[in-house]
């Protein structure tokens, strides 16, 4: 359902296209690796994988199932809550290695939480946590990296400013853009495992971001 919901409502937001590498693919129990820059960048990248026939289960902050009828939704799709700081963090690897091994895609955002700016521009993926090589090293799962831009354009800066980026984005309908790349088998000690997935996940931004004409992918 969750899925069926972001590709009704993530067109409603903005013009949302789609690009992959011509290797690209998805192989039964892969993780895919997405940037993360604005609350509604879930959306757009599950409506997204949502065209290409993909249904990934998806790592998210566990504050979502709080939230009436989202919570369920999110329940009955299988998803995993990551509680970040909690002892029962851990939990999260552990839902995320059995969905893999049930063949699921499972979709985790490396860097762990929303960068700090305000302005709406795109800028390189962060810092990655532990997380995805931790899941990666578990498990043996191959990697597809996903880079999205123009989630900020929906959404960015304070709560009233993306209050208001919702209410106004179906009339202002910004350009949104997410680039799947080709898998990639993580090798090596866990720094060069991270620079490996980071980088993967950076040019996949790139692509998406240049499509949009964004100047710090432009530049790079």
């Amino acid at each position: 359902m969750l899925n069926r919901i972001a590709a009704t409502l993530v067109p409603a937001a903005g013009r949302l296209s789609v690009t992959t590498d011509p290797d690209a693919a998805f192989a039964p129990g892969s993780i895919l690796a997405a940037n993360h820059t604005s609350l509604a960048d879930p959306a757009i990248v599950v409506a997204a994988l949502h065209r290409l026939g993909i249904e990934p289960v998806v790592m998210a902050a566990a504050g979502l199932w709080r939230i009436p009828l989202l919570g369920c939704a999110l329940t009955r799709g299988g998803h995993i809550p990551v509680r970040r700081g909690h002892r029962r963090a851990a939990d999260a690897l552990d839902a995320a290695a059995d969905a893999l091994s049930k063949g699921r895609l499972v979709l985790i955002y490396a860097e762990g939480g929303l960068p700090l700016r305000r302005g709406a521009a795109e800028a390189a993926p962060g810092t990655f946590r532990s997380g995805l090589v931790r899941l990666a090293e578990r498990t043996g799962a191959p990697v597809v990296p996903v880079g999205q831009a123009g989630a900020r354009r929906v959404t960015s800066g304070g709560a009233v400013k993306q209050l208001a980026g919702l209410v106004t984005a179906p009339l202002r309908r910004p350009d949104l853009h997410v680039h799947v790349g080709a898998p990639l088998a993580l090798t090596g000690d866990h720094p060069a495992r991270t620079a490996r997935a980071h980088g993967a996940v950076t040019t996949a931004w790139r692509v998406a971001a240049s499509r949009l004409g964004e100047p710090a992918a432009l530049a790079a």
